[in-house]
């Protein structure tokens, strides 16, 4: 497997860890660590079960030329909201406790949220191999449209994913405060997921007879 691709997996992810527990001020952050519990069983599989071909994780850690600008922009806007996230919920659930306690049934929610969101984005990454960090067309890879799997339902299943993990992040960590954050992280989701799908439809072959089959972007049936 691509070492440098691991190693910016693993920092990124011992990185956001670390922010998380350092404002949390303690280790035993029941919340933060059921989350990190859930991130080490999805990192097995994303190595294991759901581990992409060479030549993706190549891209994916090293993307090529030609990437869009106002792509650059939004990734930069979501590490600072994604950062933002970890902070707020752990100065809030892990130490100030400015959040009220949340009922059992929103832990749980939380809980189940953040795998299903997970495992939707791996599971979308398995299956589609131009899955880039990035938003370019892949020319130099032959880059062709994904109509497989989870793309037979929607355009964007991954950005889903993404949608639902933030949506569970501040219920599984007990903080009100954090759903600020994960809310404009979002809105930056939808907004590349517009963005994407009208790039791909004006450059990428054959991406606008997909579309007319596949109607919906982000929410079967309903967008």
């Amino acid at each position: 497997m691509n070492r440098n691709y691991i190693f910016k997996h693993l920092a990124g992810s011992i990185f956001f860890i670390a922010v998380l527990f350092i404002c949390a001020g303690r280790l035993d952050y029941w919340q933060g660590l059921v989350y990190v519990a859930i991130g080490f069983i999805m990192s097995v599989l994303h190595y294991t079960l759901l581990k992409p071909d060479k030549e993706l994780l190549e891209e994916r850690s090293k993307p090529g030329e030609n990437t869009k600008k106002w792509d650059t922009i939004i990734l930069g806007l979501s590490f600072v909201f994604t950062i933002s996230m970890y902070v707020v919920a752990g100065l809030d659930s892990g130490r100030y406790h400015l959040s009220p306690d949340f009922s059992v049934s929103l832990y749980f929610a939380g809980f189940f949220l953040t795998i299903a969101g997970q495992l939707l984005f791996l599971t979308a990454q398995k299956q589609n191999k131009f899955f880039s960090s990035t938003v370019r067309i892949q020319k130099e890879r032959n880059h062709a449209v994904c109509d497989t799997g989870l793309y037979k339902l929607v355009r964007h299943p991954a950005y889903l994913g993404s949608i639902i993990q933030a949506t569970g992040f501040p219920l599984l960590l007990g903080s009100v405060w954090s759903i600020l954050p994960a809310s404009a992280l979002v809105i930056l989701f939808v907004a590349r997921t517009i963005l994407e799908d009208k790039t791909l439809q004006n450059e990428l072959e054959g991406y606008r007879q997909y579309s007319a089959r596949v109607r919906y972007r982000l929410i079967p049936f309903v967008w």
